[in-house]
């Protein structure tokens, strides 16, 4: 194993990872999540019939937020001038909602950690709304689905692959 950690220095300390040489290429990330959650909590989302509102918009929000503050939630993130961050949910059976989070930025360093982030707190956002009504949603199977850009090139989860695109 010829690879080290890129945040620890020489001497094994966490460190932020120096990018100032790095240039700037387009990069993109995509990340996904689900939520299960009882059928009747589904429905009731994609009704749009939950009494605090519509459940997928405020997520969504929280997605797009929560991935441009990346850098204040992730101690050696680098803050990035993200130029798109796109959340989208889909339920993909009677009980279980997919979300997924694509970020792009122009910059020296990528955005996996973003994605990664807005889709995570899409999860939590839709767990605080529906709690009241479904203690036992579960979040589950957040990864990385693909990445482009930068000087490690792409990478394609094998479920990505295997399908023919995202998950």
């Amino acid at each position: 194993m010829g690879e080290r950690l890129t945040h620890l220095d020489d001497q094994g300390r966490a460190a932020m990872v120096d990018v100032t040489d790095k240039p700037d290429t387009d990069r993109e990330a995509v990340a996904e999540c689900l939520v299960r959650m009882r059928p009747e909590t589904l429905a009731m989302i994609v009704s749009g019939s939950h009494a605090k509102g519509d459940v997928l918009a405020v997520a969504r929000i929280a997605g797009i937020q929560a991935a441009k503050r990346t850098a204040e939630l992730i101690p050696l993130c680098h803050p990035l001038l993200l130029t798109s961050v796109k959340v989208e949910l889909a339920a993909l059976d009677a009980t279980s909602l997919r979300i997924v989070c694509r970020c792009r930025v122009q910059g020296p360093t990528g955005v996996e950690m973003e994605a990664l982030t807005g889709a995570s707190v899409a999860a939590l956002t839709i767990y605080d709304m529906c709690k009241a009504v479904d203690r036992g949603m579960e979040i589950t199977g957040l990864r990385l689905l693909e990445k482009r850009g930068g000087k490690s090139g792409e990478f394609r989860h094998e479920a990505a692959a295997s399908a023919g695109g995202e998950g």
